[in-house]
């Protein structure tokens, strides 16, 4: 009798949890809008990047400091229509990125790594709210000054459409 009892409750505890591990990502487009809540509110357009690690922001001026032992950066938005202000955050970590260099003499390619600044900001993306790790670099030659890497697209539970674009409402957070 009692194993009959175990086996109903374990049933029963499958079922309820059964919707919790279903639970579907949230499907995005290839691209969206993202507010920066923390860079003046601005709402740039975001390339959804799944083949990206971090996400990157487009900026200028890039600089960092040490402020109270702690290493500091100082910036401006690296967009078209930004305006000139500075903006300081903490420095959370500094990557370093992969690139391909042009082929050298034995047309092999080098991996040269660069330094980025990498900084824990708040986005907005809908109407969910994330704190994920951005790195700071010049964007400005691409159509998007905001990149979403990998990582943020699991902090957001997100999946991506690349043949939607802009499926969230607007940034409303």
């Amino acid at each position: 009798m009692e194993a009959h009892y175990v086996k109903s409750l374990l049933a029963l505890l499958t079922l309820v949890a059964l919707p919790v591990m279903a639970a579907e990502p949230t499907l995005y487009g290839r691209y969206e809008y993202i507010a920066l809540p923390e860079i003046g509110g601005e709402v740039l357009k975001a390339k959804m990047d799944t083949g990206a690690l971090t996400a990157s922001l487009s900026a200028k001026d890039i600089e960092t400091f040490t402020r109270d032992g702690e290493e500091w950066v100082r910036f401006r938005l690296g967009t078209k229509d930004a305006s000139n202000k500075v903006y300081e955050h903490k420095v959370s970590r500094i990557s370093k990125i992969k690139t391909r260099s042009e082929e050298d003499e034995d047309d092999k390619d080098v991996a040269a790594p660069t330094k980025r600044p990498v900084v824990d900001l708040e986005l907005c993306l809908g109407n969910v709210k994330r704190t994920v790790e951005v790195n700071l670099t010049d964007r400005s030659s691409f159509n998007y000054p905001l990149l979403i890497g990998a990582k943020a697209l699991r902090e957001f539970g997100a999946a991506v459409n690349p043949a939607r674009r802009f499926t969230a409402d607007k940034p409303d957070c």
